[in-house]
C-alpha cells in the first residue's frame, strides 16, 4: 500500500505537470501569474482554484508562472509547466490579492520582454489581463497597464470571458465586445477620467458605448462546486496543508473589513459538500485547513471537526470569534491538535470596537483566551490594529492593558496545566480600503503610526512569552496608495520601477502628493475612482455606517436572508 508521502507525491506530480498533456493544439493558451515567489502563490486558494478552473475548460489549457526567485540565479519568466515564455501564450491573466504585489507586475511584464503599457502591445502580443480582490476594490492604479480586469468571483467571471475570447482577433474589436456582452469586465480605455482643478475626481465616463458601471460577478450557488487545494505541496507556510473554503464572506460588518462588503451577501457550503472535500483532502495528507473570513460562523463546524477527528486529521483555522469558542468546539479543536488559535480584538477598548463595529466584549475575549488555554492549546495569537478612525492615546494604552489581561488568564489556565504557552501580538496599521464604511477616512502619518506602535512595544516588551510583530508604516502608505489611488498612481508606479523599487528615491522625485490620495479624509459626496464599479452595495448605506461609527453606534450583523433584507441594497432585486 502507497505510503502517505507517496500519494503526496503523485499528487503533486499530477498537478504539477498534466497541463503538459493536455496538448496546446487548437486550444486558447493562458499563463496565470502571481506576482510573487512560488511559495506564496501556491499557498493562495484563490489563486489555486483559477487554475483548476482555466484547465477544466476544453478548450483552454492553462500553465502558471511566478516572479523568479533572485536565489535561483535565473531571471527568466517561464511557464512552470512547459518553460515556455509569455510571448507564446495568448492571453497572460495576473492573479492580484494584494496591492504591494503591484510593483511585482511590471517586473516581470519587463523581464518578459513585454511592453508595459497596454497602448504599447500590438496584436500579436497576448491580451493582459488581471482579477483577484485586489480588482475587486480598485484596479484604477493598473490601468494603464493592462487590456481588461474582470470584476468579480473566479467561479462566475471565467467561463463567460474564456467562451467569447479568441487569439488572433483584432485587439480592439475584441475588448470592446468583451466589455459590452461580459459581466464584469472592466477595459479601462473605454473610459476617461476627468478632474476637478483641485484634484479630486469630477468625474469617470465611458468614451464608447460600453456599460457606465461595471457590475460584479459572484457565485451564488456555492454548492455546485468546491473550493480546495488542487496542489499539495511543502513549498508554502501551509506545509502539506489541504484548504478547504467553508465560506465566503461575513455578516459582521466590521467597518475596516472590505471582505466583509464586496462578498456580500455571505455564503455557507452545506456539511455534505464539506465532507466530501475532507474525504478528498484526508486521502492525500493529514492537515486540513478551513478557510473562511469567519470560520466559526459555520453551522456544521462541530460537525466538521468530528470528523476531522474521527479521521485523525489535524485541522487548522484561518479565523475564530472568541465568543464562538464554547467548551464543545474547543475539544474539537483540541482533538484536531490545533497548536495556536488566533483571536483578533481588533483594539483594546470598548469604544473602538463599537467604532468599528467588532461586536465582541471584553469578557468574551478574556474568557476565550483562558478557556483555550484550559482546553489544551498552548499558544496564543492576537490581532491588533493602530490607526483607526476616533482613535486616542487612551485606546492604544488599552491595546496593552489588554493583552496584560489575557496574559494573566493565560498564565493562570497555563499553571493549572502546568505548561506555559506564547503569545503572539499581531500589531497592523489601519489602511481605509474602498467600498467600507472607511473608505472617506484619513490614514494616520508613518511618523504617528510609529509613534503608536512604539507605544505597544514599550508596554509589552517586559511581559515573558509575549512577542510582538509590527506592521512597517512606511509598507502600509505604499498599500493605502495602491487601494485609493486613481490613474495618476500609476506613474508614480513606472518610476519606482525604473529606480528598481527604490520607494524613498522615488517619493522624493514625483511631482504627485501621496499625502493627497493617502492623508486626507473625504467628503461625503467625492467621487471615488472605484465607483463605476457596482458591488450592489448602497454608497448612501456605507456612508451611514461611517456616520455610525464616528457616533459610536454600533450595527447589527448581515441577517444573511437575501429574499427578505433591503438594507445595503445588496439583495434588493
Amino acid at each position: 500500500m502507497a505510503s502517505v508521502e507517496d500519494k503526496q507525491r503523485r499528487v503533486r506530480l499530477e498537478a504539477e505537470q498534466g497541463t503538459i498533456f493536455k496538448g496546446w493544439n487548437n486550444r486558447v493558451r493562458v499563463a496565470l501569474v502571481y506576482p510573487n515567489l512560488y511559495t506564496v502563490a501556491m499557498a493562495n486558494l484563490g489563486f489555486q482554484t483559477v487554475y483548476q478552473r482555466l484547465n477544466a475548460m476544453a478548450h483552454v489549457v492553462c500553465e502558471r508562472v511566478f516572479l523568479p526567485d533572485p536565489e535561483d540565479g535565473d531571471n527568466a519568466v517561464r511557464s512552470l509547466e512547459s518553460g515556455r515564455p509569455l510571448h507564446d501564450f495568448d492571453c497572460v491573466a495576473f492573479s492580484l490579492s494584494f496591492e504591494n504585489d503591484y510593483l511585482n507586475v511590471l517586473t516581470i511584464l519587463q523581464k518578459a520582454a513585454l511592453p508595459l503599457r497596454s497602448a504599447n502591445r500590438g496584436f500579436s502580443l497576448p491580451l493582459i489581463i488581471a482579477g483577484g480582490v485586489a480588482v475587486f476594490l480598485n484596479p484604477e492604479p493598473l490601468a494603464p497597464f493592462f487590456d481588461c480586469f474582470l470584476v468579480g468571483e473566479a467561479e462566475a467571471a471565467l467561463v463567460p470571458f474564456f467562451d467569447r475570447f479568441q487569439p488572433g482577433r483584432d485587439r480592439r474589436a475584441t475588448l470592446l465586445e468583451l466589455a459590452r456582452e461580459v459581466p464584469g469586465v472592466y477595459v479601462p480605455r473605454f473610459f476617461r477620467p476627468q478632474y476637478n482643478p483641485d484634484g479630486t475626481l469630477l468625474r469617470f465616463s465611458p468614451i464608447e458605448a460600453v456599460p457606465r458601471k461595471v457590475r460584479r460577478v459572484y457565485a451564488d450557488r456555492m454548492d455546485t462546486f468546491a473550493t480546495d487545494t488542487v496542489v499539495v505541496t511543502r513549498q508554502t507556510s501551509f506545509e502539506d496543508a489541504y484548504l478547504i473554503e467553508v465560506s465566503r464572506g461575513c455578516p459582521h460588518g466590521c467597518r475596516f473589513c472590505a471582505a466583509g462588503f464586496i462578498y456580500r451577501p455571505p455564503r455557507i457550503r452545506s456539511l455534505p459538500e464539506l465532507l466530501h472535500s475532507m474525504e478528498t483532502g484526508a486521502a492525500v495528507t493529514r492537515k486540513i485547513g478551513l478557510v473562511g473570513t469567519a470560520v466559526s460562523d459555520l453551522p456544521a463546524l462541530k460537525a466538521l471537526c468530528a470528523q476531522g477527528l474521527e479521521k485523525d486529521l489535524q485541522l487548522s483555522f484561518s479565523s475564530l470569534r472568541a465568543d464562538a469558542l464554547d467548551s464543545e468546539l474547543i475539544a474539537a479543536l483540541k482533538a484536531g491538535r490545533l497548536k495556536t488559535a488566533t483571536i483578533a480584538p481588533e483594539v483594546g477598548s470598548i469604544r473602538m470596537r463599537t467604532v468599528i463595529n467588532k461586536g465582541l466584549s471584553e469578557d468574551a475575549i478574556l474568557s476565550a483566551a483562558e478557556n483555550l488555554v484550559a482546553g489544551g492549546i498552548p499558544n496564543l495569537k492576537l490581532y491588533f490594529m493602530v490607526g483607526l478612525p476616533t482613535e486616542r492615546d487612551e485606546d492604544i494604552h488599552a491595546i496593552v492593558a489588554l493583552v496584560k489581561q489575557i496574559k494573566d488568564r493565560f498564565l493562570g489556565a497555563s499553571q493549572v496545566r502546568g505548561r506555559m504557552g506564547a503569545i503572539t501580538v499581531s500589531l497592523n496599521c489601519f489602511v481605509p480600503k474602498p467600498f467600507t464604511p472607511f473608505q472617506w477616512a484619513a490614514m494616520d502619518s508613518p511618523g504617528e503610526l510609529k509613534r503608536k506602535i512604539k507605544t505597544v512595544r514599550t508596554g509589552l516588551k517586559k511581559i515573558p512569552n509575549v512577542r510582538l510583530n509590527a506592521d512597517m508604516p512606511r509598507r502600509a502608505h505604499l498599500q493605502a496608495l495602491f487601494s485609493r489611488g486613481d490613474r495618476r498612481v500609476a506613474d508614480l508606479l513606472r518610476m519606482a520601477h525604473r529606480n528598481n523599487g527604490n520607494w524613498p528615491q522615488t517619493l522624493k522625485a514625483t511631482v504627485l502628493d501621496p499625502g493627497f490620495f493617502v492623508l486626507r479624509e473625504r467628503e461625503e459626496g467625492e467621487c471615488f475612482p472605484w465607483d463605476f464599479i457596482d458591488h450592489g452595495i448602497d454608497k448612501s448605506f456605507l456612508w451611514n455606517e461611517h456616520q455610525r461609527a464616528m457616533q459610536g453606534k454600533p450595527t447589527k450583523a448581515c441577517p444573511m436572508e437575501p429574499a427578505n433584507c433591503k438594507l445595503c441594497g445588496v439583495c434588493r432585486p
